[in-house]
Order: C-alpha cells, then sequence, then structure tokens
C-alpha cells in the first residue's frame, strides 16, 4: 500500500484537525483503578499516567500497572508536548526509592516502568536517586523487570553510567519527534544528544528503547529518517503513537495519523531490524511495555 503525505510544518498554522471517530480513549475507573489510586496516595508518590495525562491510564490502572514517576512532580524543562508541572523543584525525597520498592512488591508488578521528571539543577540529573531506586526494587522483589524511561542528563554521560551500572533490563530515552521540529516541541534538548545517549547506552550492554509522537507536522520521510538513525545506533525498541493535545496551552495536532499508516510504520521498522515495534494511535512509550520483552 502506497502512502501519499502532504507535509505540514509547525510554522504553517493549518485548520485543526477534528479527533476521528476511531480514536476512543477508555475513561478511567473500575475497582483496579481505585486501589491503584488509594496505593500511590497512600505512599506519596508519583505516576506519568496522571501527571503526563496519559490516555491509557484506564486500561492500564484496572490491569493493576504503572509508570512510576521518581524526583517529584515538578519538570526542569518546558517541552511544548508535556502537561507535567514546570518549576523549580523543591529539593530531593530520598525515601522515595524505598516506597516505589514498597509498591512494587505489594501491587505485584512482573515489569516495572520508572521514570522521572528532568532535573537539570541538580549534579547527575537525578541519576543516583534512579540507581537506588532500581536497587531497592530488586531487593524487594528480585523477579522484577525494571525498565527505566530516562531523561538526556543535559549529555552528562557519567550520570548515564549510574544508571546502566544499576543495570535495569531495559533503557528507554524517547526521542520524541523528527529533528527539525527539536525548537518547537523539545526546546532544551537537542536530537544529536539523544542518538548519543541511546548509543552509549547500546554499548554499555542495556537493551534499548526509544519512541516517537506523530501528529505534529513531522513529515513521513522525516519519521523513517528517524527510525534509520535509531538502527543505526542499534536500539531495539520503537513505540510509535497519536500525539494528543494535553490543554489548549500545549503544541496543537497538525494530523490525525490513521491506524494503517501505523501499522505500515510498524511493518517498516521490522523490517529495518526492530526487535520489536509497538505502533498505533494509543501507544505510548509504556504502554504494553511487559510485551515488549
Amino acid at each position: 500500500m502506497e502512502f501519499v503525505i502532504q507535509e505540514v510544518r509547525a510554522e504553517e498554522e493549518p485548520q485543526r484537525p477534528r479527533r476521528p471517530e476511531w480514536l476512543k480513549v477508555r475513561v478511567a475507573g473500575g475497582e483496579g483503578f481505585a486501589r491503584l489510586k488509594d496505593l500511590m496516595t497512600s505512599q506519596r508518590l508519583h505516576t506519568v499516567c496522571e501527571e503526563a495525562r496519559c490516555p491509557n491510564m484506564g486500561e492500564c490502572w484496572n490491569a493493576g500497572t504503572a509508570t512510576f514517576m521518581i524526583l517529584g512532580d515538578v519538570c526542569t524543562r518546558s517541552c511544548g508536548f508535556c502537561a507535567v508541572k514546570t518549576g523549580k523543584p523543591d529539593g530531593l525525597d530520598l525515601e522515595e526509592p524505598a516506597r516505589v520498592a514498597e509498591a512494587i512488591r505489594s501491587m505485584g508488578v512482573r515489569h516495572a516502568v520508572i521514570t522521572s521528571v528532568n532535573r537539570d539543577e541538580l549534579e547527575d540529573g537525578g541519576a543516583g536517586i534512579f540507581a537506588e531506586t532500581i536497587r531497592r526494587v530488586r531487593e524487594a522483589e528480585p523477579s522484577v523487570r525494571i525498565e527505566v524511561l530516562i531523561p538526556d542528563f543535559r549529555g552528562v554521560w557519567s550520570a548515564l553510567r549510574t544508571v546502566v551500572d544499576a543495570r535495569p533490563d531495559i533503557l528507554n530515552h524517547n526521542i520524541e519527534t523528527v529533528p527539525r521540529l527539536y525548537r518547537t516541541v523539545r526546546t532544551q534538548a537537542r536530537y544529536e544528544r539523544s542518538l548519543e545517549l541511546l548509543h552509549r547506552a547500546k554499548q554499555g550492554g542495556m537493551t534499548t528503547k526509544s519512541g516517537l509522537m506523530l501528529g505534529l507536522g513531522e513529515g513521513l520521510d522525516e519519521v523513517i529518517e528517524v527510525m534509520r538513525d535509531l538502527r543505526s545506533v542499534q536500539c531495539d525498541i520503537l513505540t510509535l503513537g497519536q500525539y494528543l493535545q494535553p490543554s489548549k496551552g500545549h503544541l496543537p495536532v497538525y494530523r490525525y495519523v490513521p491506524p494503517d499508516e501505523f501499522e505500515m510504520l510498524q511493518g517498516r521498522g521490522l523490517g529495518m531490524g526492530f526487535r520489536h515495534v509497538e505502533s498505533g494511535p494509543l501507544v505510548r512509550s509504556s504502554y504494553h511495555a511487559e510485551r515488549h520483552v
């Protein structure tokens, strides 16, 4: 099947598309959702599910899975797509790793995903807390698989080494979008730096993973080129999902990518050599993460 895509650049301000009928989000609720909500509240923990307004929260929480967000809930960066609060974080919670480990043990989680806000004011970007969380989870539940979704640590590679040395099962760092859109989408990040992080993690023996959001104004050829770049650094796992605008203050959706195009990109990715490609409108980096291994 051949796709003809009209490239739309972020600065062109096209007419906003309507959300299609096939893009439906499950409403959060149910017994499993309530149980996990109570656990997160009692342990004073944050989840990216809530903070980033993930569309899959209802499905995942009812299944007893969640992506833990460490290092607080205030991010030092202001990415145009992200709903997490931006500002000046208030200190470090050194007891947080132990509480995350206890929550994972209590939930009986088999595949734990741990991510964080950016903490650019810290010398190590919070890498030490990542490593301590991995160690505490291993102690509390030795059989659990641990996936970390990390920031770029401003290119401080000793911080990356701290996380790699803690030996998570999967190291995820999202490339997020195509290079042309970085100034708009990831104003404080660098495309080449993210690629180098994934390369260094692979050299450190990690199974690596990355993901992109589609519908921000990128062209199909640009997406495929990013996929090639990720394979050039031997990235193992790829996620592709539809960008959804969290609020009117965030970047608009320029295009809703149809399911058959996601399916086509999945096939292209597998043909490039990715071990696994999760591709669909509601896919997020931790959606069905247990299947990716």
